[in-house]
């Protein structure tokens, strides 16, 4: 692999975006599924399917690579019990329960928001491409 120069516009950025709380917390919750799989969470412990089910756009092998980024984050709880057929269960850890009131922000945004006409027209035109 390329080692990336110390000296290049792209280190400096990635540096100083990493000291950026803003950032961090986008880095660790943001794309298009972990917010979802979060919130989804905050209602308490669900199992694979049950978080399958919920969110119906997501392939499972997506599924399977967003729960394991944020167990890595410290987000996530993944439990497996030991018994026929395998049960694996999924819960916010504390860290994961503090974002919390920081989805709910989002969501009260999201929906007082989602009515501007800019942000119709978007939702809509990408509701018509995936058809």
């Amino acid at each position: 692999m390329t080692k990336i120069k110390t000296s290049s516009t792209n280190f400096v950025n990635k540096s100083l975006l990493s000291a950026c709380p803003v950032t961090h917390v986008l880095n660790l919750i943001g794309g298009r599924w972990k917010a979802l799989i979060v919130w989804n969470l905050i209602g308490g412990t669900m199992r694979f399917s049950e978080l399958r089910d919920q969110i119906e756009m997501i392939s499972e092998k997506m599924l399977i690579q967003q729960l394991r980024e944020l167990e890595q984050d410290g987000i996530v709880k993944r439990e497996v019990f030991p018994v026929v057929p395998p049960k694996v269960e999924y819960s916010l850890t504390d860290l994961g329960k503090s974002l919390q009131p920081i989805m709910e922000q989002i969501v009260t945004w999201g929906l007082k928001n989602m009515e501007a006409p800019v942000i119709k027209e978007r939702i809509s035109n990408k509701l018509t491409l995936q058809d």
